[in-house]
């Protein structure tokens, strides 16, 4: 199949390509270029789609989910109350909900039973409608941890090493962590406080790393951050500086940052617009200007919006990125840390996240040109996850 428009955004950094196209063969793309270039390689009666008015670009990727999560006001009761059975079917509507806004490619950074790797397969099959899921399975978290209820409590480093193994074992592409206390847990650790040992830490990056497998750390507070840069994670979820008398971004640690080359996925809410709201002006006005901060140090930054929690939907990822723009951050830059970059940090980024030969066929049109203005990301035209148009399927009402 042929996909002609206005202009192709390859997700190489400054190439637009105007009247553009991409050539795809089943799941793959095999040719990008100016559109009468690409049209004498395409075969003799080969299907065309023409955008005229539209702009064609990499899937989005949200580099930060929970489908096993509702986004209502209690997920964690809504999950309590779901077995199995019906909590992927669930996950299943969640993730087709992400593919129809144009997200081809998610990291699911936490579920129950394995259910996000059972999506994922069906997805790869086939069998379900959705994005790539890269998951972590089981998170790692200590007794009556954050998300202890996911099921992923362990004592001490060999128990960590244990959990660390199965997770492998069952498929999982990524270990999370629960380095730092967190909101949606009642009774838990604050959100600032750290929950393991440097020693604990050590030994889930070293087994993580033996799997070949990265590490993500759920990581709010400020030592808790230090923690697991000092550890050797490969990426920072949250990363908000917190302490108990308010934020302190350490210049150190951010320096470790940077020269280690740890992405940091600050999970900017859909609804940002009403932190002031929900913590004060004065406190939101910090937790903007430390993003800001990072941005403008030269941190790799990654679009995450946290989808599962509370106020944050599987459709919110076009409005958390226009946080980025509220920073002042530039169209390309906000579309690299959705596309490209993310790829990259989740590492597939020789697979997914931009339009060359030989990548996977995941290709999002819009109308008009997302570069000048975001809001154009929302005007969805088509998604195409692994070369296969997505067609929204009609589902019961619950």
């Amino acid at each position: 199949m042929l996909i002609a428009a206005a202009r192709v955004i390859t997700g190489i950094p400054g190439e637009v390509i105007l009247d553009g196209a991409v050539l795809i063969d089943g799941q793959t793309i095999v040719a990008v270029g100016p559109r009468a270039e690409i049209q004498t390689q395409a075969p003799a009666g080969e299907p065309q789609l023409v955008f005229p008015e539209s702009t064609v670009m990499p899937g989005l990727i949200d580099a930060h989910v929970h489908l096993a999560f509702d986004a209502g006001p209690d997920p964690v009761a809504t999950l309590q109350n779901r077995d199995d059975d019906g909590l992927l079917k669930d996950m299943e509507a969640r993730a087709e909900q992400l593919l129809g806004i144009g997200v081809t490619t998610v990291r699911d950074l936490g579920d129950r039973n394995g259910q996000a790797l059972r999506l994922a397969d069906a997805i790869a099959r086939g069998a379900a409608p959705g994005p790539r899921i890269i998951s972590a399975a089981t998170p790692v978290t200590p007794p009556g941890g954050h998300c202890w209820f996911l099921g992923g409590e362990v004592s001490g480093v060999d128990e960590i090493r244990t959990l660390v193994r199965r997770n492998a074992a069952a498929g999982a592409k990524v270990i999370k962590v629960m380095e730092t206390g967190g909101g949606l847990t009642k009774g838990g650790a604050k959100s600032w406080e750290s929950q393991f040992s440097p020693d604990e830490l050590a030994a889930l990056v070293d087994e993580a790393h033996r799997a070949g497998l990265p590490v993500a750390a759920h990581a709010h507070g400020t030592d808790g951050i230090a923690a697991a840069v000092e550890a050797g994670v490969n990426t920072l979820e949250h990363c908000t500086w917190m302490t108990p008398e308010g934020f302190e971004l350490r210049e150190d640690v951010l320096a470790q940052i940077i020269a280690k080359g740890i992405y940091v996925c600050p999970t900017v809410s859909p609804h940002w617009q009403m932190l002031p709201k929900v913590f004060g002006p004065e406190k939101a006005t910090a937790m903007f200007g430390l993003v800001r901060r990072m941005a403008d140090a030269g941190v790799r930054l990654v679009a995450g919006t946290d989808a599962g929690v509370q106020r944050s939907g599987f459709d919110g990822l076009v409005s958390s990125l226009a946080f980025y723009e509220h920073l002042g951050l530039p169209n390309d830059r906000i579309i690299e840390m959705a596309t490209a970059e993310a790829a990259r940090a989740l590492g597939v980024g020789g697979q997914a996240g931009q339009l060359a030969r030989g990548y996977s066929a995941d290709l999002l049109v819009v109308d008009g040109d997302p570069l000048t203005d975001l809001r154009s990301l929302s005007a969805v035209k088509a998604v195409f996850a692994a070369g296969a148009r997505y067609q929204a399927t009609e589902r019961p009402q619950p």
